[in-house]
C-alpha cells in the first residue's frame, strides 16, 4: 500500500477539528446575528478548552483547520492549540464558499490566508481544507502552485489517501475525461464522519440527531476501516461549537474509548499521515 505506517501500526486515525467560530455563520450562512455569533463564541470559549482537555487525556495529536478570521478573532485559543502540540492547517479566510468565487478572488484569498498564517502563527500551513468541502475549477491548481503538500476536502475514496485528478472534459453523452494525478495528496473527508450536519440546528435544516445514532455510525465505519483497509486512514471531522456540547462530548469520548481499545491504531495529524505516503 502507498501509505507506509510506522511499525506496529495498521490504521492511521485523524481526529481533526474545524475551528470555524464566527466565520462559518458569516461566510457560509451569510448571517451575523447575535444568536449565531454566540454559537461561534461558545465554540471558542467552551468547546476549544474541552476538546484540548479530552485530546490531552487520550494523548491524541490532532490537526485543526482554522479560518484566518478565527485566528485573528480568538488569538488566545489558537495559541493554546499550538502550545498543546497540535497543528493548524489552512481553512480559508472567512469560511468563504469556494465554488462561487471568481478565479482572481480565490487567488487573492489564497495568498491572504497564507500570509496571515505566516504573520500570526509564524509558519506556512502544510495542508488545506476547503471551507466548502468543495473546489472550484481553480482550487487544485492553486494548491499545487502555492506548495501545499496535502488537502482534506474531497471524497474520491473513503479510507485511503490518493492523488486527485481534475476532470478536464465533461460530456453527458460521451463521458468525462481526467487530467494527470496531482502532486497534492488527498486525505478524504466524508459527511458521514462529520459532527456538524447531524448534530447542529442549522438554518436550512434541523440536525440534532440522537447521539447514539451518530456513535453507531462512526463505530461501524471505524470497524470497517480497521478490519478491511490495512494501512488505511480514518478521518473524523469535529467542530468545537458542536462537539463541545456536554452530551456530544460524552459521545465522542465513548467513541475514543472504542477506537483506542484496538491494537495498532495510530492517532496522529494529517501532516504526519501525508508524510507516510509512498508513490
Amino acid at each position: 500500500m502507498p501509505l507506509k505506517l510506522p511499525p506496529g501500526k495498521n490504521l492511521a486515525v485523524s481526529i481533526s477539528a474545524d475551528f470555524d467560530a464566527h466565520a462559518v455563520w458569516m461566510g457560509s450562512f451569510g448571517t451575523a446575528s447575535p444568536s449565531f455569533l454566540s454559537r461561534g463564541e461558545f465554540g471558542a470559549e467552551v468547546g476549544v478548552p474541552r476538546l484540548l482537555e479530552t485530546f490531552a487525556r487520550y494523548d491524541i495529536q490532532t490537526t485543526w483547520c482554522v479560518p484566518t478570521h478565527t485566528i485573528q478573532t480568538f488569538r488566545r485559543q489558537c495559541q493554546d492549540i499550538v502550545e498543546h502540540g497540535h497543528e493548524i492547517a489552512a481553512h480559508g479566510v472567512y469560511h468563504e464558499y469556494i465554488p462561487k468565487l471568481e478565479a482572481d478572488e480565490e487567488r487573492r484569498l489564497m495568498e491572504l490566508q497564507i500570509s496571515q498564517h505566516e504573520r500570526l502563527l509564524g509558519r506556512r500551513p502544510a495542508g488545506y481544507r476547503s471551507p466548502a468541502w468543495d473546489f472550484s475549477d481553480s482550487t487544485l491548481g492553486l494548491l499545487e502552485e502555492f506548495g501545499f503538500s496535502w488537502d482534506s476536502s474531497l471524497m474520491g475514496r473513503d479510507f485511503e489517501p490518493y492523488r486527485p485528478r481534475p476532470v478536464v472534459s465533461q460530456s453527458r453523452e460521451e463521458g468525462n475525461t481526467f487530467g494527470e494525478p496531482s502532486s497534492l495528496l488527498e486525505i478524504p473527508v466524508s459527511w458521514y464522519l462529520d459532527d456538524f450536519p447531524p448534530l447542529e440546528n442549522l438554518p436550512r435544516s434541523v440536525g440534532m440527531a440522537a447521539t447514539n445514532d451518530v456513535l453507531s455510525r462512526w463505530t461501524d465505519l471505524f470497524n470497517f476501516a480497521y478490519q478491511r483497509v490495512p494501512n488505511g486512514v480514518f478521518a473524523l471531522t469535529l467542530h468545537p461549537q458542536t462537539i463541545g456540547r456536554g452530551h456530544h462530548l460524552l459521545m465522542l469520548e465513548q467513541f475514543l474509548d472504542h477506537v483506542s481499545s484496538h491494537y495498532g491504531v495510530w492517532f496522529t495529524t494529517l501532516s504526519d499521515i501525508a508524510d507516510c505516503w509512498e508513490d
